[in-house]
């Protein structure tokens, strides 16, 4: 959880700070604290991930839901634009891929072996791309990001048996509240009051499409946290930006065939002179929607590197009462008391989660407290046992 990008950093530092003791301590070696400036650049990169997930996914959510309603309609280009934005991270790939010291650099996997991993990402992302597409064509927004929230209860799910993380009571606690406030929403479709264009009768296909997107989207996560620690065993920018960069290659190729085998592609041209804001407005919404998607996605790659998938998720999550604000301001949304009340469980869920990560932190820097004062305490003694 948030301690892991820590003890990474502790692990670095350790190397070499005990050369010179080596022939007059037998004892085994404990890990030092990491260095000051050292734990400000990894808050400084947490931080910066946050806020392209907490930006990215509300402005990406709310120009997908003004795609329909301004007379959009095609789905595989509302999928297309979920991952067509992988060229912004072409700048960032060359310039930190000179940047990386050789003396970093671990013995890479074999290139078919690491090929076959990004695009088998790749081909889930456009399916749970496509899920996405489709439900929030169905849903209200507010509805959609409600529902979204149960992201965090398949990651804590996957991250447990697939990256081995705890499972514990604030977790389990965590995801049963997650899980009531969707089922409050899902129980409770005539409150679906809305501006926007939604057809009717599809409430239960657009929550199941939700859900089920949701639940994907989390192994995603899981599988890029494994694909970072057993496979390239290394968490580095530049790796986050090359996975970043194929798997959404690799998702918008299949999104473009997709277009053209679905037909859709014949229908652009109209569509684009039909939108009702006009044809700049629709190419405008169409670069802006794949600039926020990219930039959600490069967040949360990042988080999940530099911490683990599940806390990328709960980041995720921290956004769900963001879009129903902004639905309702934006697009007449009704936010009735059952949906209040599904947010406000959907918070005291995730609120139950971060204390879980309070405690963890907590944990971790009384341990590395006390391993700080023996060490103090060690070098005291050999200091006098020299003289």
């Amino acid at each position: 959880m948030g301690d892991a990008g820590e003890i990474r950093l502790q692990i670095a530092d350790d190397a070499g700070t005990r050369g010179e003791e080596a022939d007059l301590d037998t004892s085994p070696p404990t890990a030092a604290p990491p260095p000051i400036s050292a734990r400000l650049r990894w808050w400084a990169l947490v931080l910066v991930n946050i806020v392209f997930v907490l930006a990215g996914q509300s402005v990406a959510t709310l120009l997908g839901r003004i795609y329909y309603d301004q007379g959009g309609g095609s789905l595989w280009m509302a999928t297309l634009v979920q991952s067509c934005g992988t060229p912004i991270a072409i700048p960032l790939l060359l310039y930190f891929g000179r940047r990386r010291p050789r003396s970093t650099r671990v013995a890479r996997p074999p290139l078919a072996k690491i090929a076959a991993i990004y695009a088998g990402l790749g081909i889930l992302l456009a399916g749970d791309n496509l899920m996405y597409s489709y439900a929030l064509l169905y849903l209200p927004l507010s509805t959609y990001s409600l529902v979204c929230a149960t992201q965090l209860s398949f990651s804590a799910v996957f991250s447990h048996f697939i990256n081995k993380d705890r499972f514990t009571a604030l977790i389990l606690n965590s995801v049963v509240l997650l899980t009531f406030s969707a089922a409050l929403v899902g129980v409770n479709s005539g409150s679906d009051g809305t501006n926007s264009t939604v057809p009717p009768g599809k409430f239960a296909a657009g929550f199941v499409l939700t859900l089920s997107a949701s639940a994907v989207f989390s192994l995603i996560l899981s599988l890029n946290q494994l694909t970072f620690d057993k496979v390239l065993k290394s968490g580095t920018f530049y790796d986050v930006l090359e996975m970043q960069f194929w798997s959404n290659t690799a998702a918008a190729v299949v999104s473009v065939a997709g277009l053209f085998i679905s037909g859709e592609w014949s229908s652009l041209g109209g569509e684009m002179h039909g939108y009702k804001k006009g044809a700049v407005s629709y190419g405008m919404t169409l670069a802006w929607t794949a600039i926020s998607w990219q930039l959600t996605t490069m967040g949360m790659m990042g988080l999940v590197a530099a911490v683990s998938s599940l806390f990328s998720n709960v980041i995720s999550t921290v956004g769900m009462p963001l879009s129903p604000v902004i639905a309702v301001i934006f697009l007449g949304d009704k936010m009735d008391g059952v949906k209040v009340l599904a947010m406000l469980i959907g918070l005291w869920g995730f609120a139950s989660y971060i204390y879980q990560h309070y405690l963890d932190d907590a944990k971790i820097k009384k341990i590395l407290a006390e391993r700080s004062a023996d060490d103090d305490e060690h070098d005291h003694t050999v200091k006098l046992t020299t003289d």
